[in-house]
């Protein structure tokens, strides 16, 4: 039986033996991170079928923007981190899919307000879905506790990465 218990241990230890001098403990957890990324990214795509990744984050912040279930372009911009012109594509795509309307702003003449549509809602909640079912799979190795303990620090992680 192997001592390593995956491909970063693996890499490690031929890291250590030709660089014994080096700390290798940012590349135990960044590199896990960036391949559970990756192994995320592949599920994501599985469940969201039809719909695409970042069709997916515009429709969730809306979906979670609650009841009327409409935002302005520019609070789709803050949510998805997305530049103007990106949104401005991304939004054109799902209104020609009939997943979302765009109507003026009646408080604000120049703006415009994105709502969900009731097949948007349905999308949404669909690929949501299919995603909590394909993230509890992936993290069938861990106890509840583990969960709750990775979640704690990953929370610590990205709040110190947020800041700086």
């Amino acid at each position: 039986m192997s001592a390593h218990r995956d491909e970063v241990d693996r890499l490690i230890a031929a890291w250590k033996r030709e660089r014994p001098d080096l700390d290798l403990s940012p590349f135990a957890v960044l590199s896990r991170i960036s391949r559970i990324s990756r192994n995320l990214d592949i599920a994501r795509r599985d469940a969201f079928a039809d719909l695409e990744t970042w069709g997916f984050d515009v429709l969730a912040a809306l979906r979670r923007a609650g009841d009327p279930y409409q935002l302005s372009p520019g609070a789709l911009m803050q949510e998805t981190l997305v530049t103007s012109g990106t949104m401005t594509n991304r939004l054109d795509h799902l209104e020609e899919m009939k997943l979302i309307t765009r109507q003026p702003d009646p408080a604000d003449g120049r703006g415009s307000l994105v709502t969900l549509t009731a097949s948007g809602m349905r999308a949404v909640d669909k690929a949501l879905e299919g995603l909590l079912d394909h993230e509890r799979k992936l993290l069938t190795g861990l106890s509840r506790e583990e969960r709750n303990a990775l979640a704690e620090l990953l929370s610590t992680l990205a709040a110190h990465l947020e800041e700086n």
